[in-house]
């Protein structure tokens, strides 16, 4: 439950703190002083949407904190899938800054806001007078029968099973579509797959002939060129390895003179090893070019067809060429094999759909078996709030299947036994409206098991008696929650175990619980206005017991 709510710089508030009571919490003010804008900041702190305009002082943060009782809710597992640090006193924090972001914060680890909108819808229900419109809500019916049917888990168990359906049926499509598309190009696919294969493509082959074809064209050049290298090495007597050796000799022979001549001998003597290899590899390699037309010519073909293909295909080498290759036999590998995929989604997605069917008509079962006692509970609860001729209805009619199963569910509604019950949002008047939602949260509160309320004038409409017992059923539902009320009605404020005053004070909104006999004294004007009379005074001590 909500123990303390403080907020700063948010709207018309510079600094409010509110600590309410665990049990039924009135909050009463003139119009206009703010009551609403309260709601505004405890539904930031909850994760609604930041507006900056709420802003009140654009040089300093706005900051809405929440303190919170966990203890016995059964939260720990959303906090530890969460990553977050549990403790029974939890604090929730929103910072809006003045340059527009939003910061949220779970006992000071930061959270997305989708986390904090989740843990608050686990904290607290927030009930507006607009929100009597949720009843054409069709989400909001099923919901509503749902918590009532005790469908919770397996609801959770069909939407799992209806999302799967719905990406089966995606997957179908999309392997239809597919092959479709496959079968229109199914013929220039082949066409271009045994091209590609026919060539024989091989990684690096391009840069292996243009360099054989650079020799070819160029094997007479050469061949003279290694000719002349073979015969300045190894012509008899003016080679240079026919002097060198001869410089060699020379050398050895004065070696004994002459210490140095060793060493340049020796020196000789490699340069000499290295020009024999020299010349070796110029006659191998004399002896392998040829200028061979033949050979040239096809190298030349090959290279043709090689860069032909790049054009065509828009290929940078040949390694792209082998990649569309591949990419092609997949398609047509694909295609040769696309009846059987198909086959395979079609037998899955069949028996997604046996399986949400079933779970929706075990979720019809419930609701039909529930709808009963929902409308026996909802007639019950306006007969006190005098309504007594009330005709309501739960009616399921079967639909295809859809998020929350294959039903739609209507609320048919009559205050009158000898008129036929229509939809209630066609035929309810707004104090109507006001009494039915309050007999449906009171009867789903009891289920749902949410440590707070609030209700934002759900009075609207009512009065005398009729306020007096709605007061009592919201008083009940504080027996086993925290109810946060605000109200216009002395007869319902008076049920309250704390009551606090919204007030407006040189533009500013301020909160203050009252004592015992400032609540007498707000009681009284509630009844009376402005002036309060002893009249007024007296009727609140009898409506507070006093």
């Amino acid at each position: 439950m909500l123990r303390r709510l403080s907020v700063e710089n948010y709207a018309l508030i510079d600094t409010l703190v509110l600590e309410p009571d665990a049990r039924l919490n009135i909050i009463t003010g003139e119009t206009g002083a703010g009551k609403s804008i309260l709601l505004g900041a405890l539904g930031l702190l909850l994760g609604a949407r930041s507006d900056l305009s709420a802003v009140k002082d654009t040089t300093r943060n706005c900051v809405v904190e929440g303190t919170f009782d966990l203890d016995g809710l059964g939260l720990e597992p959303f906090f530890e899938e969460n990553d977050l640090d549990y403790a029974p006193q939890t604090i929730l924090t929103r910072i809006l800054t003045p340059a527009g972001k939003s910061r949220s914060f779970v006992n000071d680890l930061p959270v997305q806001l989708t986390q904090l909108r989740e843990l608050g819808t686990r904290l607290i229900d927030i009930h507006s007078q607009h929100q009597n419109l949720i009843l054409s809500s069709e989400d909001f019916r099923i919901s509503a029968l749902d918590t009532v049917a005790g469908n919770g888990g397996l609801l959770e168990q069909y939407r799992a099973e209806y999302a799967k359906m719905t990406e089966l049926k995606r997957q179908l499509a999309a392997l239809r579509e597919a092959a479709e598309e496959g079968r229109r190009n199914e013929e220039w696919l082949r066409f271009q797959t045994e091209e590609l294969t026919a060539a024989d493509l091989r990684a690096g082959e391009q840069a292996e002939t243009e360099e054989e074809l650079a020799v070819l064209e160029n094997a007479d050049r050469i061949g003279e060129a290694l000719a002349g290298l073979r015969n300045a090495l190894d012509t008899d007597e003016t080679g240079v390895l026919s002097q060198l050796k001869s410089a060699e000799t020379e050398l050895a022979h004065i070696g004994e003179h002459y210490p140095a001549a060793g060493e340049y001998a020796a020196r000789i003597r490699s340069v000499i090893e290295e020009l024999k290899d020299i010349g070796s590899s110029a006659a191998a390699d004399s002896e392998r070019i040829d200028a061979d037309p033949a050979r040239l010519a096809k190298l030349s073909a090959r290279l043709d067809t090689l860069l032909a293909l790049q054009q065509k295909h828009r290929a940078a080498d040949e390694s792209e060429l082998i990649a569309l290759r591949d990419r092609c036999t997949a398609q047509l590998a694909a295609l040769d094999h696309g009846s059987e995929a198909l086959e395979a989604a079609e037998t899955a997605l069949q028996q997604a759909q046996t399986k949400v069917g079933t779970l929706a008509e075990r979720l019809r079962k419930g609701r039909a078996k529930a709808a009963p006692a929902f409308a026996e509970s909802v007639c019950a609860t306006l007969a006190r709030l005098g309504m007594p001729e009330t005709q309501f209805e739960a009616r399921l009619t079967p639909t295809e299947p859809g998020r929350t199963g294959a039903d739609a569910v209507e609320f048919l509604f009559t205050a009158n036994r000898s008129a036929a019950p229509r939809p209630i949002e066609k035929i309810a008047s707004g104090g109507e409206l006001s009494r039915v939602m309050l007999a449906i949260k009171a009867l789903l509160a009891s289920r749902m098991q949410l440590p707070t309320i609030i209700f934002d004038e759900i009075d609207t409409g009512v009065s005398g008696r009729i306020a007096d017992a709605m007061g009592d059923i919201i008083a009940q539902l504080s027996a086993t929650m925290q109810v946060i009320d605000i109200t216009h009605l002395p007869q319902v404020a008076s049920k309250g175990a704390a009551h606090f005053v919204v007030s407006k004070h040189d533009g500013r909104t301020a909160i203050a619980r009252l004592t015992d006999d400032e609540r007498v004294a707000e009681i009284a004007k509630m009844l009376s206005g402005n002036t309060v009379t002893d009249a007024a005074l007296a009727q609140a001590r009898i409506l507070l017991g006093k």
